[in-house]
């Protein structure tokens, strides 16, 4: 159990796929844990670095398990890098986006132009997952980056947990256009702090009275460690027990899945 470990944790920061489920598997009986993270008082935010759903169909999918949130309480690397932009370019900017549908209406809701055919006025290159991916989205992206755009990836995962194994992640289409373009990306989400920072303003919590709860060492648990956010390692996604041992900082909990670590 949390209190066991750490008695004076107020709120949790959990990531979804490969800790919640793999795909379209749940990983352990989803509406009991929750129950019990409800039960034990602990504020809740979920935080993905997926960017292949908006808020509302994360939400619709955690429906489909039996878990009802609020909007509030689930945060994307796709938003993140909406704010981000929205930041740098308050005008607005016209945006080439190698993703899923729901990446490119995430950016649309901050304000972002996002444009699909050859318009000589695109700023940034923002690059995903992408279950559609080409070697002409390739190509252009390539191109785009090479003549000056500013280059965005969404996050690191160059895997994803699924019932049939790990897959490709968006760390595998960034690290191709990273190859191609001879240049290295910004990326927005999980280790990089803005995830975390969003989370805990919503938390209205401070670092240390917050544990952040992820299977991927070098995104999950890097990205807390940075930002001082215990943080507990479970086995039941990309990251294995060996790895654990071996990654320096260890983490600070490593349980088999959110079950072992909630009860």
């Amino acid at each position: 159990m949390i209190s066991e470990y750490l008695p004076d944790i107020k709120g949790l920061i959990v990531d979804m796929d490969g800790v919640l489920w793999r795909d379209t598997e749940p990983i352990g009986d989803l509406p009991r844990i929750f129950d019990e993270i409800r039960r034990l008082g602990f504020k809740l935010i979920l935080a993905t670095n997926n960017s292949s759903r908006t808020v509302d169909e994360y939400l619709k999918k955690l429906a489909g398990f039996g878990i009802h949130l609020e909007e509030g309480q689930v945060i994307t690397s796709a938003q993140a890098v909406g704010i981000y932009l929205q930041k740098e370019y308050p005008e607005g900017c016209k945006v080439y986006v190698i993703g899923e549908p729901s990446l490119k209406k995430t950016l649309g809701m901050h304000g972002l132009t996002v444009v699909e055919g050859n318009d000589g006025d695109i700023q940034v290159v923002v690059a995903a997952i992408d279950t559609n991916l080409t070697f002409d989205k390739l190509k252009r992206a390539t191109l785009l980056i090479r003549s000056g755009c500013e280059f965005i990836g969404t996050n690191v995962d160059v895997t994803l947990p699924t019932p049939e194994g790990l897959i490709p992640g968006s760390g595998t289409v960034i690290g191709a256009l990273e190859i191609a373009s001879d240049r290295k990306a910004r990326v927005i989400g999980k280790p990089s702090p803005l995830l975390y920072k969003m989370a805990l303003e919503r938390l209205r919590l401070r670092p240390e009275e917050t544990l952040a709860i992820g299977d991927r060492l070098e995104t999950d648990i890097l990205g807390a460690q940075a930002a001082g956010i215990h943080n507990a390692l479970v086995l039941s996604g990309a990251s294995t027990l060996s790895q654990a041992k071996a990654f320096k900082p260890n983490p600070e909990i490593i349980t088999q899945d959110l079950t072992e670590l909630v009860f």
